[in-house]
């Protein structure tokens, strides 16, 4: 068929009627030619004619697309896919068709106010419901108009099929909504069945647009245009029935009319077009211009046909959006025609006309638009005040986020008066033309008071351009902003009020819609979403949903029809501010569903309804807090309002009673309600339990909020209540139901006014004391309204009928007996058994109906008297009065159990929901179960195990129930805790059952016809023990396991979004420093994800787990930092931050769970990292929140971490300094320092000061006198180490007595600082203001100790006196520390202890010699000791004391005599500052004497250690234990590096290291050779050395301990040199493979791995026999596969770096000045290589002569 256009077609009154035709280059296809010839008529060469009228028959009937039928080419997959797409769908309008067969048949309603109100509300909730569900179908219809515009192979047929999907199930939804109202509608004139009409109509026409769209059908494009049509009309009826049509019929028409004027425009250009068409020379652009003339017209009738379609609902933005589309189309063609037209012809005049006629299409597009625009902003003309009160609301908001760029703030403050100008401009021009004189002078006193605010803010704006880095200047610019958009509310308050609204009432009503469609969307995608899990979070948050749109519908719709009542406002406020959580949570639900949904058109609808629900939500949250700002805090009055409108209708509900009227609402059972009215009866209590706190605390706005939690609750309450007394059959407990319930409704109301009276009169205390006793009325009616519950009860009654009973335990004397014992003691064990089964069957009645538990409580009672009366004749038979007095107390326990046990089965059925009923009631039937077991075990007398295994099955009996209900919480353990729970029981039960099998046939032979039975039934239990095993193991090892976790960050993030905080405990610097803690403890374990993803995601779960519970904690402390956080900004910006950091944690437990399911996937871990990051990110930002929150305190836990980190630094120096390696840099004295010292230190203490009166200053303050102190103690710190370091290695006592002086005054200033944090804005007689006045005590005793110090350092006659009174005082710090009750963060084995107090014995003969010699040099070395002997012994003990698994009478001792042996070591060095004071014979006896109570309390000490550890405990000092235990380490440390390795690059089969594997690979390979080699060598040395032992060469004799220590210290230094030389060639393995380092230090590596195993083999070999066979396997097998792997390793290493040799070139500079500058270059590295090379070999040979002084003999003699 030829390209030509049929001009015939294109009239004025005929554009409309065009058929596209498409034509393509393709290849050529074999098949039939015999196809129905098509007849064409047109003239060849020559000007057309024109003529009006219509096409002649013939070709009409001809040309129905026979052609493309016979010879459609295959389905594309994306066609196929949408041919799925549309089946589906018309399936579901088929069954939509069907279902609208006939209305819903609902329950007789009742006339009472309630009813009524229901019918109301339902009907507003279905037409909303309904008519967003027919925008959807409209605009979907629309979509899938513009989407099948284009050339089939260009058609994007996913987005189609999510068209298609959004109409088809939005038209299922629909039909339902339609069968309820017209249930509902009121039915007289047949508007019920019209309105089923019109919707089968509409389905009807869906139906037929699914036909005309299938791309098998290849129908003509005006089928799809008039089917689109049809739906348009069809939609337009419906809403019309359902009275929700657009009112505006006016606007319609116009609509249509300006679509036709477009289209009559686009004709007239085709025709133009068709000009310049016919004088074109070229025939390819000739029939470029045809086709771009034809694409425009038939642009033009798809746009006309959109506008039927969306008309009667253009007030949804979707259709608005999809109007839009089809106009941006037709622009698009118009644009393509004119340049056609161009680039077809020269002829000005005629593209003067099309240019011309292009205009005018343009010019009708844009009229087009413009209208809808108009419509889409209500038709409102922008108000006088509108556009300048936005300015001003927008620049002041700018204002306040520049501030501290002062440039930015005084622009916009130019901006600013501006509009303020402007606006009392408007304001004065109204007050003038204003007729009403009192009108007239509020506009003018309005203006005035807007003019001044404007003056205040120009002259601040002038003093901030004056000194733009003045704080306090920009500060005054900010306060006039405010005061400024203060006023601007003022003068046009009523304005922006009604504006404000009016946007919250269209956000509300587009966010309802949303949400209804995304609900439609994830029901849809229901059956192909894969995923259990997301799918059930999905559906649970629409349910969550769907429960919030009535209200916010209602509020919407009340709003609309009151505009002037502030009630309604207010109600639809805070139905806003309850959808959005809700809102959000399925927000985040369906984007986490949209990845699992197997249909892509599904897949994409949901995720398109999700964005847009998204973004409604955002708009909605804006215009809620804007609202809530301009209607005022009036919660309160509101409140009272709801609960006086309950109160009426419960009255009403009565008066139905009386007349037997009063019918349930659909949906209301029994249960049901009764359920809701226990559950809502605690969160009336909370929620009144706030409202009197806030009330009494003053607090306004929480007194609202709680107000309005309050009216809520009621609100449920009420209709809980009436669905209670409505479904309950007897009149009599309808009306006392109902009377109940008003008794709470008027003591709630009188609760809230008086609420009300106390913040007018806040601090009266008649006011609180009467609202005091309203609370408490109101309390007791709600036990009331409860307690009129079904049920309720026949639990009191069973509960008296239990203590009427029990009064017979009350006798001073039991009756007479009347039974034999083994009567009575049968009757006992009978009644007892009937009694824990009717525990049971409470606790089960107590899940189910009321008549179940009043049948259960009642049999409970029964079986209790009959049981205690077994108990009371029991007791007759006992011999003495003790007997009898203990049976009595125990019925009497027995009797309150049962007790505990019915109130606890009560509560639960009240309200199943609540928190830990389930396990309070589990409890109890415990309870009643050990306590009846406890009578029976005194009173029966059987065979041994008879009672304990009676007493057994009544308590299997009594949990078995347990089981029934899996998903019951039963404890406090999360998911993993669980698991682990049960595996150690599972392994403890299976050893139990084992005990018993074993135990009944030797301990009663005679009943050997047992036997079988009891095998058979311990191996029943045995298997199903490993059956559990196996289960729990599978659940424990599986990767996804972090469901649970994600809950937990879900739901501590929903805590921090609740509305009253509770009443804090602590300050917000404690709440602020546990933030700090526990966001940088996630960092830390996200860091740790991102490294472990790589080598061992098997960890990820644990590290998961962790991240999980952190945030758990940070969450918790973060709400109540937000709540005492000021100003109010902080504390929202906290929970913000917070909240973001949980969606981050989400994502990386998420991440982490994927990746453990697919360890090696790529993707996954990018994913992992990518989140790690982001977590660490938003972390930052929490940081930065809290900092912002408390400047201060924040500086006062940065300034601790920095002191921390000085405190590190100086230990490290003083192991440099002890080592002698603390040299100085150039020829200094001390005396060069001092001065500096004194000067730093005095400077310190005039910080110490400001720091503690900044504790009681502000924030600034103290921030500054953080940072001072952190500053200046660095730079004492290092003044200090100069010192030091001037007197040179000589004296390295010395040394360390310096240092030591400023580590104990760095040590004093953490002290301080951590005193200040916690003592900030505390009052003066506050606790930590005591700690803090000592720490500063402390302090300054340190400085002034260092001062002495640095006076002294240089006296030798005195320095030795002065560190020793140093080092008195740091113990007696360190004791302090000791004896506070802190529990250490970490515990240590009783092995490290008993190594610490060795330390003590060691430093004590120190002191003792230091005082008989007197000398100076030997008391400096004694103080340095001291303090590290003291210090290492006192954290250990602690730390070993507080060991989970010691005691507490071993921990008492070990604290004990902690104490006592460092008092004890303080009064030994103080006798020795005496001895040198005054060195008598008396004086130095006395050393002795103290000596040996320091050596009793380190034996008693050691003695306390050795209980700890238990009987099977080694010596660990004992070498040979040490070596062998150093061996095992090093072998273990070994396999780690060598697995390490092996997760580098994992392989398939182990390779040979040859030449046919590339570089990477050999070095891969030959390293883990090596690590498997040495790793074996090591065990080998182990097995080796165990032997000597055994042999008796080692261990056994006592003179040779010393020698035998020596070589087991060799020994254990070789394995250490094979362990550490082995990592580190895994490193340098690992870094080279990936880049980053050479094969030189692969070389290095690997040799240094070949000579310490041969210091290895020597250590082995000296006392070995020759002949063993462990030492053969150790020479031959493990020493030689170290030696052969490491050659490998060298030579492939080394051939890697020759080759590399020769591939490296230089690039020579051609440039003289150039190439001089090279060869410098070059001559300097040289050189400095050869400098370094020198070094290296000067280190290597220390090196070796340090660890040669730790060889025994024997290996240096080898070695020389």
């Amino acid at each position: 068929m030829s390209g030509q256009l049929d001009w015939k077609n294109l009239t004025n009154m005929q554009s409309t009627i065009l058929q596209q035709q498409f034509n393509r280059v393709g290849r050529v296809e074999h098949g039939s030619v015999a196809l129905p010839g098509i007849i064409r008529s047109g003239s060849i060469g020559g000007p057309d004619t024109f003529n009006m009228g219509t096409m002649p028959s013939a070709q009409q009937q001809i040309t129905t697309g026979q052609m493309h039928r016979g010879h459609m080419p295959p389905l594309s997959l994306a066609q196929q896919a949408l041919m799925g797409t549309i089946n589906s769908s018309m399936q579901a309008v088929q069954q939509a068709q069907a279902d609208l067969g006939h209305v819903d048949n609902l329950p007789p309603l009742g006339h009472d106010l309630a009813s009524r109100v229901w019918v109301q509300n339902k009907v507003d909730e279905s037409k909303h419901e309904i008519h967003s569900q027919v925008d959807a179908i409209t605009a979907g219809t629309a979509s899938v108009v513009n989407l099948t515009a284009g050339e089939p192979t260009e058609t994007d047929y996913t987005a189609v099929g999510c068209a298609i999907t959004t109409i088809s199930s939005n038209l299922t939804e629909m039909s339902k909504g339609v069968k309820l109202l017209a249930a509902l509608m009121d039915d007289e004139v047949g508007s019920g069945h019209k309105l089923m009409g019109a919707a089968r109509m509409l389905a009807g026409a869906v139906s037929d647009l699914l036909r005309s769209v299938e791309p098998a059908a290849a129908e003509p494009r005006q089928t799809v245009l008039t089917a689109a049509g049809s739906i348009g009309q069809a939609s337009g009826d419906l809403l019309r029935h359902m009275g929700e049509g657009e009112t505006d019929e006016k606007f319609q028409d116009t609509l249509m009319n300006l679509a036709k004027a477009v289209a009559n425009a686009a004709a007239m250009l085709v025709l133009k077009a068709k000009n310049v068409a016919q004088v074109a020379e070229d025939t390819i652009l000739q029939n470029r211009v045809i086709a771009a003339a034809t694409q425009c017209a038939l642009s033009t009738s798809q746009l006309v046909a959109c506008t039927k379609v969306v008309s009667p609902t253009i007030s949804s933005p979707v259709c608005q959006e999809q109007l839009v589309e089809a106009g941006k189309l037709v622009d698009r063609s118009v644009e393509t025609c004119v340049k056609a037209c161009r680039s077809a012809s020269d002829d000005g005049e005629l593209l003067k006309q099309v240019g011309a006629a292009a205009g005018v299409v343009s010019q009708a597009l844009s009229d087009l638009l413009q209208h809808v625009r108009h419509y889409a902003s209500c038709g409102e003309p922008i108000g006088r005040y509108d556009q300048a009160t936005d300015t001003i609301m927008n620049v002041t908001e700018n204002i306040f986020t520049s501030m501290g760029d002062a440039g930015e703030m005084v622009r916009q403050a130019r901006v600013l008066a501006q509009a303020t100008s402007d606006l009392v401009n408007a304001m004065r021009s109204d007050a003038e033309a204003e007729v009403d004189v009192d009108n007239s002078k509020k506009l003018l006193a309005a203006a005035k008071l807007l003019a001044d605010a404007t003056a205040r803010m120009v002259e601040a704006a002038k003093g901030a351009a004056a000194y733009p880095d003045n704080e306090d200047q920009q500060q005054r610019l900010r306060e006039a902003a405010e005061g400024l958009r203060v006023a601007t509310n003022a003068a046009a308050q009523n304005a922006i009020k009604k504006k404000i609204v009016n946007r919250l009432e269209i956000a509300a009503k587009q966010a309802a819609a949303a949400a209804t469609q995304t609900i439609a969307a994830a029901q849809n995608a229901a059956a192909s979403n894969k995923n259990t899990a997301s799918h059930q979070q999905l559906v649970h948050s629409c349910k969550m949903v769907a429960d919030s749109i009535p209200q916010l519908v209602q509020g919407m719709r009340s709003s609309q029809a009151q505009p002037e009542e502030l009630g309604p406002q207010l109600a639809l406020i805070m139905a806003s501010q309850s959808f959005l959580q809700p809102g959000s949570k399925m927000v985040a639900s369906a984007k986490s569903a949209v990845p699992t949904v197997a249909d892509q058109a599904a897949a994409m609808q949901l995720g398109q309804c999700a964005k847009n629900l998204a973004t409604c939500l955002a708009e909605l949250r804006t215009a809620t807090q804007k609202a809530h700002e301009a209607c005022g805090p009036l919660e309160i009055d509101l409140a009272l309002k709801t609960v006086q409108t309950l109160k009426s209708e419960l009255q009403d509900a009565k008066m139905s009673v009386i007349d037997g009227q009063l019918k349930p609402l659909p949906g209301e059972t029994l249960e049901k309600c009764a359920q809701d009215l226990g559950s809502t009866s605690k969160t009336v209590g909370s929620s009144m339990a706030q409202l009197l706190t806030c009330a009494a605390q003053g607090n306004e706005h929480y007194t609202g909020v709680a107000a309005r939690e309050t009216a809520q609750a009621l609100r449920t309450l009420a209709q809980a209540a009436r669905g209670v007394a409505a479904s309950t059959k007897e009149p009599q407990a309808a009306a006392a139901m109902l009377d109940s319930a008003q008794c709470v409704m008027e003591g709630s109301a009188m609760l809230i006014h008086e609420a009300h009276q106390a913040l007018v009169h806040p601090g009266d205390a008649e006011s609180q004391q009467r609202l005091a006793q309203v609370a408490k009325a109101v309390s007791h009616s709600l036990n009331n309204c409860v307690n009129c519950l079904p049920g309720q009860k026949d639990v009191d009654m069973a509960l008296r009928s239990i203590g009427e009973a029990s009064k017979k335990l009350l006798v001073d004397f039991l009756p007479p007996c009347s039974k034999t014992f083994q009567e009575a003691q049968s009757d006992l064990n009978h009644t007892a058994a009937e009694l824990n089964h009717s525990a049971g069957e409470v606790v089960h009645s107590s899940r189910g109906r009321s008549s179940q538990l009043a049948a259960a409580s009642g049999k409970f009672s029964q079986d209790f008297d009959e049981f205690l009366d077994a108990g009371i004749e029991m007791a007759g038979h006992t011999q003495s009065k003790d007997d009898q007095i203990q049976v009595i107390g125990n019925l009497k326990n027995i009797s309150m159990a049962s007790s505990k046990l019915l109130l606890a089965a009560k509560s639960l059925s009240v309200d199943p929901g609540a928190a830990n009923a389930k396990n309070l009631l589990a409890v109890a039937a415990r309870a009643v179960t050990e306590s009846i077991n406890q009578l029976i075990t005194l009173c029966t007398q059987q065979a041994a195990g008879q009672k304990e295994c009676d007493n057994a099955l009544r308590e299997l009996e009594a949990v078995r129930g347990l089981l029934d209900n899996p998903s019951e919480p039963v404890n406090e353990l999360s998911y993993f805790d669980c698991i682990e729970s049960v595996m150690e029981n599972s392994k403890v039960l299976g050893e139990s059952m084992a005990g018993i099998s074993q135990h009944c046939k030797t301990g009663d032979v005679v009943a050997s016809h047992t036997h079988d039975a009891i095998n058979e039934a311990a191996q029943l239990m045995k298997e199903a023990v490993d059956d559990i095993m196996v289960t729990l193991n599978e659940a424990a090892s599986e990767g996804g396991m972090v469901g649970g976790m994600v809950e937990s960050i879900a739901e501590a993030m929903g805590r921090l979004a609740e509305g009253t905080p509770p009443e804090p405990e602590g300050s917000f610097v404690d709440y602020q420093t546990t933030m700090v803690k526990f966001s940088k403890a996630i960092a830390i374990t996200a860091q740790e994800m991102m490294t472990k993803s790589v080598t061992c995601p098997e960890e990820l779960g644990g590290l998961a787990s962790q991240v999980t519970v952190d945030y758990g904690q940070l969450a918790h402390q973060g709400y109540l930092a937000a709540a005492t956080a000021e100003p109010e900004e902080v504390g929202f910006q906290i929970k913000t931050r917070v909240q973001e950091l949980g969606h981050g944690c989400i994502y990386l437990v998420q991440k982490a769970g994927a990746l453990q399911l697919s360890p090696t996937d790529s993707f996954s871990k990018r994913e992992l990292i990518e989140c790690a990051r982001a977590v660490t990110e938003k972390v930052s930002l929490v940081l930065s929140a809290l900092q912002a929150g408390n400047k201060g305190t924040q500086a006062c836990i940065t300034a601790a971490g920095a002191v921390s980190g000085i405190i590190a630094d100086l230990d490290t120096t003083i192991m440099f300094a002890s080592a002698g390696t603390l040299n100085p840099e150039n020829e200094e004295s001390f005396a060069d320092h001092r001065e500096s010292i004194l000067k730093t230190a005095k400077a310190l203490v005039e910080d110490t000061k400001l720091l503690v009166a900044g504790a009681a200053s502000t924030q600034e303050k103290l921030a500054q006198a953080a940072q001072s102190s952190a500053k200046t103690i660095t730079q004492l710190t290092e003044v200090v180490k100069l010192g030091a370091t001037s007197m040179g290695s000589e004296d390295p006592e010395t040394q360390v007595v310096l240092i030591n002086a400023v580590r104990d005054v760095a040590k004093a200033l953490a002290e301080l600082i951590g005193a200040t944090k916690c003592a900030a804005g505390k009052p003066a007689d506050d606790p930590s203001m005591y700690q803090l006045k000592s720490a500063a005590k402390v302090m300054v005793t340190n400085v002034t100790s260092l001062l002495k110090t640095v006076k002294a350092v240089e006296d030798e006659a005195t320095r030795g006196t002065r560190a020793l009174e140093a080092a008195i005082e740091c113990i007696k710090q360190e004791l302090t520390v000791f004896q506070s009750k802190d529990v250490p963060e970490k515990s240590t084995s009783p092995e490290e202890f008993t190594r610490m107090t060795k330390g003590i014995t060691i430093a004590t003969a120190k002191a003792v010699a230091a005082g008989n010699s007197a000398q100076q040099e030997d008391v400096i070395a004694t103080a340095n000791l001291s303090r590290k002997a003291i210090s290492d012994m006192l954290t250990t003990c602690k730390q070993a004391a507080y060991h989970p698994e010691v005691g507490e009478e071993l921990r008492s001792k070990a604290l004990q005599y902690g104490s006592e042996c460092t008092t004890g070591y303080i009064n030994l060095l103080e006798q020795v500052l005496q001895v040198l004071q005054k060195p008598t014979p008396e004086q130095k006896q006395q050393l002795a004497v103290h000596s040996k109570h320091v050596a009793a309390c380190v034996t008693e000490l050691v003695q306390i250690a050795e209980a700890m550890k238990g009987s099977e405990c080694v010596d660990p000092e004992d070498p040979t234990v040490i070596a062998e235990t150093e061996l095992l380490g090093a072998a273990a440390s070994i396999e780690a590096a060598a697995k390490k390795l092996e997760q580098l690059k994992p392989r398939a089969k182990p390779k040979q290291a040859d030449e046919t594997l590339d570089f990477e690979e050999q070095i891969l390979e030959a390293a883990k050779s090596i690590a498997a080699a040495t790793s074996a060598l090591v065990k080998s040395a182990s097995a080796a050395q165990r032997e000597l032992v055994a042999q008796g060469k080692v261990g056994s004799n006592q003179a040779n301990a010393v020698d035998d220590g020596q070589w087991s210290q060799g020994l254990i230094s070789a394995a250490r040199m094979v362990a550490a030389a082995t990592s580190n060639l895994c490193e340098a393995a690992n870094a080279s493979v990936q880049g980053h380092a050479s094969e030189e230090k692969l070389i290095s590596s690997a040799k240094q791995v070949a000579a310490s195993t041969a210091q290895l083999l020597v250590a082995c070999k000296v006392k070995a026999d020759q002949d063993s066979e462990a030492m053969r396997r150790l020479q031959v097998v493990a020493g030689n596969a170290v030696k052969r792997a490491s050659d490998n390793l060298v030579k492939a290493a080394q051939k890697a770096a020759f080759d590399k040799t020769e591939d490296d070139s230089v690039v020579v500079k051609t440039k003289f000045v150039g190439g001089i500058a090279q060869i410098i270059a070059a001559q300097e590295e040289m050189l400095r290589k050869e400098r370094e090379l020198e070094e290296a070999r000067k280190k290597l040979a220390q090196i070796r002569q340090q660890q040669y002084k730790f060889l025994p003999s024997e290996l240096r003699e080898d070695e020389g």
